[in-house]
């Protein structure tokens, strides 16, 4: 099962290293203890270089604030909750203060809302005040102040900010040096190596936990970059933003996120690599915003089923399932199950990879793709646009429903019922006069076309890359393929107005 339904079961706070919303009283306390600073000791099974993690702790805890921002006022509703902002993670994060009861008082729709104040964590970055923190510790904030280590309190600039990356760039102007840290190498982290991660969980004061690194490229369906590093060390509300840190004091991380089922720390944290944060940041800096390039694809990854049915020898790169109209790639010529190996002279492993290197080229570069088409290799060029929104991945959502007519033909083996479009089941399910194919009718719920995610009402468009019109087509081609040795077939399906490429393999038949 994904990490998402996982997430989506339990429904529990995914985003939750996140700012602390709290209220005026409550910040009050919060404020007191700013200055208490504490350490923690290092969790049971995690042994500190030398025997402590002191020196580590030393040299890097007075580089780390607490971020307090006043939230924007907006007007309260019965079904709104708390002023939560733009988080990717909003909709865990409401889920978790309700379920905890956080101080949050509901006004009628008529009445102007309270003052809300959330607090998170940061890390400088540079001495002339430069300071890192997350997107949402800040987002919808009229108002920022830092206090460093000290307890010195003082107002923040937002530089910019990026929230498809969740990260911002604060500066504050101090009448002293301040203390910085060093950016780390993230991608030379593996799993079982030992971290720190430093910030203000619950506004308690500076707190550092010990843990290792638990997994690599989690991706949490927040954004279009997840790759997050998946941590035991314990973080909690207003850890967001804070230092992930090596064995060198580096930060190789932000602390981001949590997965928690009962509201506190389980061991399951998220971290955005350092690798990728150095270069927003520097981005931010320099301009205060991020434009995406852009072009204009529907992506999903190349299982072996599918390397297996359009005659690549291993999986790799990204699947094209739509084009765009009017987009870069359709100006470019790139089509539909078209895969992407490399861009930009950068190797394309998975949809993420083209995503990122995409988003890191500038609108109006001219770069070249590596695309497998039809069983020959080719090169594109293509002039990146300007991405608006997020890039998009394929994703298999739920079917349409089941058309209510007799099937018009069968493919036992992998047990779909299908039939054509006729003109009472293309009003019946709202289709365009030139939607061509064959509707999937039935499916057995035990051979393989169930089990690679097929549903009654998809409408099958091509097989193996070659458009079909028919019920009948649909069956020839799949009978051909089967006779051509090949281990699966490939299927280009239609569904909720968008085109999804799904791999059946023939011998779960």
């Amino acid at each position: 099962m994904s990490s998402l339904r996982i997430l989506r079961r339990h429904r529990v706070a995914a985003l939750l290293g996140a700012a602390l919303i709290i209220s005026p009283v409550a910040f009050s306390v919060v404020r007191a203890n700013h200055a208490q600073a504490g350490t923690m000791t290092p969790m049971a099974g995690v042994t500190a270089p030398n025997g402590s993690f002191a020196p580590i702790v030393a040299a890097d805890k007075p580089a780390v604030v607490t971020v307090t921002t006043v939230m924007k006022a907006q007007p309260a509703s019965a079904d709104d909750g708390m002023p939560l902002g733009n988080s990717p993670f909003d909709d865990y994060f409401r889920q978790f203060f309700g379920d905890q009861g956080m101080p949050a008082p509901r006004t009628p729709p008529q009445e102007p809302a309270q003052r809300s104040e959330a607090l998170g964590s940061g890390f400088i970055v540079a001495a002339d005040g430069t300071i890192v923190t997350n997107n949402h510790v800040v987002d919808n904030a009229s108002s920022i102040k830092v206090t460093l280590d000290d307890g010195t309190e003082l107002p923040a600039k937002l530089v910019g900010r990026d929230a498809k990356n969740d990260l911002a760039v604060l500066k504050i102007k101090s009448d002293k040096p301040l203390p910085t840290v060093k950016w780390g190498d993230s991608d030379r982290l593996m799993t079982g190596d030992q971290v720190l991660a430093i910030g203000n969980p619950f506004g308690i004061g500076t707190t550092v936990t010990a843990g290792i690194v638990s997994a690599r490229g989690r991706d949490l369906h927040s954004g279009p970059f997840d790759d997050f590093i998946q941590i035991d060390a314990p973080i909690n509300h207003g850890n967001s933003g804070g230092p992930l840190v090596d064995v060198n004091g580096n930060v190789v991380g932000i602390n981001t996120a949590i997965y928690s089922p009962n509201g506190g720390s389980v061991g399951v944290g998220f971290a955005i690599p350092s690798d990728q944060a150095e270069k927003v940041v520097a981005k931010l800096m320099k301009d205060g915003s991020i434009q995406y390039g852009y072009l204009g694809v529907e992506i999903q990854p190349v299982t072996p089923d599918v390397a297996s049915a359009i005659g690549l020898d291993h999986p790799g790169g990204a699947l094209v399932s739509q084009v765009n109209d009017g987009s870069p790639a359709a100006r470019a010529g790139v089509e539909t199950g078209d895969v992407i190996t490399s861009f930009a002279g950068q190797d394309v492993k998975d949809p993420k990879d083209l995503s990122r290197a995409v988003a890191d080229v500038a609108a109006g570069a001219r770069e070249t793709l590596d695309v497998w088409r039809k069983g020959k290799a080719m090169d594109i060029s293509v002039d990146v646009g300007r991405n608006t929104d997020d890039v998009k991945t394929a994703s298999l959502d739920d079917g349409s429903g089941t058309p209510s007519a007799e099937q018009g033909s069968r493919v036992p083996a992998m047990g779909l019922g299908l039939m054509d479009i006729t003109p009472d089941i293309r009003q019946q399910m709202n289709l365009a006069d030139n939607q061509h194919g064959a509707v999937v009718a039935s499916v057995n719920p035990d051979k393989a076309a169930a089990a690679s995610g097929i549903q009654a009402g998809d409408i099958i468009v091509a097989v193996n890359q070659v458009p079909v019109k028919s019920a009948r087509q649909v069956t020839q081609a799949i009978a051909q393929a089967g006779r051509s040795g090949r281990k699966s077939v490939l299927l280009l399906v239609e569904r909720d107005g968008g085109q999804i490429y799904v791999a059946v393999p023939f011998a779960n038949g």
